[in-house]
């Protein structure tokens, strides 16, 4: 297991550069843990992030699917009811955000939620099929998901 730090800053001439370099790394890597603090007198938010590089994970002995070959959204139009599915997990995903003190994109990101609307899986190991929902992320979130997407 490796560990990284990032720095989110919020002023606006740093916050799109931080959140897609952030974002890049988490594309490309199983994350395992995730650290955030506020640091107030700076006003950025510090990012540990505890993970394994994707190509070690598929070069060792265990038989995993590569993120690739995950369910990922290719086209983002969303008819009616998968729009009322992505609402409704935004929704959620703020709230569970506010509750946790973290960014939203530290949930899930849009393009996440947006494969669950379009996939709309029934089961947690469902999930696993989605690109960017590893185990972690699963066992935090997962339940939740789920019930979203049968009261919808």
């Amino acid at each position: 297991m490796k560990v990284k730090i990032f720095k989110i800053r919020l002023p606006e001439e740093f916050l799109y550069q931080d959140q897609k370099t952030l974002d890049s790394f988490l594309e490309s890597n199983e994350i395992i843990k995730v650290e955030t603090a506020f640091v107030q007198d700076e006003n950025y938010w510090s990012v540990v992030l505890y993970f394994e590089e994707l190509r070690l994970k598929q070069s060792s002995n265990t038989v995993k699917e590569t993120k690739t070959a995950k369910y990922s959204l290719e086209d983002d139009t969303l008819n009616y009811d998968e729009e009322k599915i992505l609402d409704a997990l935004k929704l959620w995903r703020s709230e569970k955000a506010k509750e946790q003190n973290l960014p939203t994109y530290f949930i899930a990101t849009n393009k996440e939620l947006m494969s669950v609307a379009k996939y709309k899986p029934a089961k947690k190991e469902e999930l696993l099929d989605i690109k960017g929902f590893g185990k972690h992320k699963i066992e935090n979130y997962g339940e939740e998901i789920l019930e979203i997407l049968e009261s919808i």
